[in-house]
């Protein structure tokens, strides 16, 4: 188990996105230690080094004025609990949107309708709250830092059923605020923003590549296949095993310095798309391709156990997605995991990246994304290169030209679905 101060090193670090095995996100209605000390046991036997835990927004913050010191209390009792079996934690701090179901405290909802991004009041209380939750596991040794959200960006969206409209300048605020919150709660520590690929792909996101690749401590990717990757290309093709690798350059192309961190933040396996025999070569060659970029932080798997197939109402491939399944046993998936992270802290540091593909996102704020989404002609030219062996990168240039729109099927349960 490492130190704030060492969240940094340069082996890159293997986690798990943590879903309770035992009443999935409600379990934090009624916590139950000894059953998440279980769970966690059986992540660290997988050889994780880390957790990232999703304590939810309503519970924390019941009333824009509320704070409940249980509800913190409790996610200071799970950082312990992973402390107690090894492992480092990275603390959700804004819950949001899980697995296609909203967690929107009611003071943002129905005849409380406001604007959870440009609500000065909204913002001023969600940041209070960011604020006291970081405080409340600040001294926590295993403690790697706070991420803002899952996904949240995706309430901002032009796809969203009942989106929150916001600028780009408004976006960036409301992140440099939240960011600034947790480090005032946490000082020390690696404090980001998880937003979803949207931001990387959609032209008309406020949520953009830059600011992912600015504000905070790393820049963090959530990859997934159902994308349009899967669908357009097939389970066992060259794009699907090289998509993170691609997607993560593409991160790194917006770097405002070569150091940055990149983290793989969420990638997980879905059974809507890949065969149950197909899904040990996904993990391994997710893994092993993604090594292969400069800067890599880590990678976090989506996710720790099945959804119980007792709840209801979930996209069907959220019952599949877990390492183990929900009565705790370890899935084909997960001694994927566990075989292709012992063999990853054997290998090499990467070598340096080939050619740069040329990405042309115009001058203005609001970028022109959608070339790099998949089937677009960054993209394509991207994958050509690398399967001729040329171990490409991207590089951002800040003027336009002619370019193919991809595949902008981001986000919900829309894309589940599929």
């Amino acid at each position: 188990m490492s130190s704030p101060a060492s969240a940094f090193s340069s082996a890159p670090r293997f986690g798990v996105n943590y879903t309770p095995r035992a009443g999935w996100f409600h379990s934090w209605l009624d916590l139950d230690a000894d059953a998440v000390g279980e769970d966690l046991q059986a992540i660290a036997s997988l050889g994780a080094d880390h957790v990232r835990i999703f304590p939810l927004w309503p519970l924390l913050q019941p009333n824009r004025t509320l704070i409940r010191p249980r509800g913190i209390a409790d996610v200071r009792t799970v950082v312990d609990v992973a402390a107690a079996v090894g492992l480092d934690v990275v603390v959700d701090a804004i819950q949001g949107h899980l697995s296609s179901f909203d967690f929107i405290p009611s003071w943002l909802a129905t005849w409380h309708r406001r604007n959870m991004f440009t609500d000065p009041e909204v913002v001023t209380a969600t940041a209070e709250m960011v604020r006291s939750l970081a405080a409340g596991v600040a001294d926590a040794p295993n403690l790697l830092g706070l991420t803002l959200g899952n996904e949240v960006n995706q309430f901002s969206a032009s796809n969203h059923p009942d989106p929150d409209v916001t600028s780009v300048t408004e976006a960036a605020s409301w992140t440099s605020t939240l960011l600034e919150a947790a480090r005032e709660g946490a000082p020390a520590g690696m404090h980001t923003v998880a937003n979803y690929d949207a931001a990387w792909f959609m032209d008309d996101h406020a949520f953009t590549p830059d600011q992912s690749a600015r504000l905070g401590d790393a820049t963090v990717v959530h990859s997934w296949i159902f994308d349009g990757t899967g669908q357009r290309y097939g389970a066992r093709s060259y794009e699907v095993a090289h998509r993170t690798e691609y997607y993560l350059e593409l991160a790194r192309a917006f770097s405002p310095t070569p150091q940055r961190p990149l983290w793989l933040q969420e990638v997980g396996a879905p059974r809507s798309l890949l065969a149950e025999d197909e899904v040990p070569w996904f993990v391994r060659s997710t893994i092993e391709n993604s090594l292969s970029c400069p800067e890599l932080w880590g990678v976090t798997w989506w996710c720790s156990h099945d959804v119980s197939r007792s709840l209801a109402d979930f996209p069907p491939l959220e019952h599949t997605l877990g390492l183990f399944d929900e009565h705790g046993r370890i899935k084909n998936a997960g001694e994927a995991f566990r075989d292709a992270v012992a063999a990853a802290r054997e290998t090499a540091p990467p070598a340096l990246r080939g050619r740069a593909i040329e990405f042309p996102v115009g001058a203005d704020a609001l970028l022109d994304r959608s070339a790099a989404a998949p089937g677009g002609s960054v993209f394509e030219a991207w994958m050509d290169a690398s399967r001729a062996g040329e171990r490409p990168t991207v590089q951002v240039v800040r003027d336009r030209a002619e370019v193919v729109a991809g595949d902008t099927r981001t986000g919900g349960a829309a894309a589940t679905r599929v």
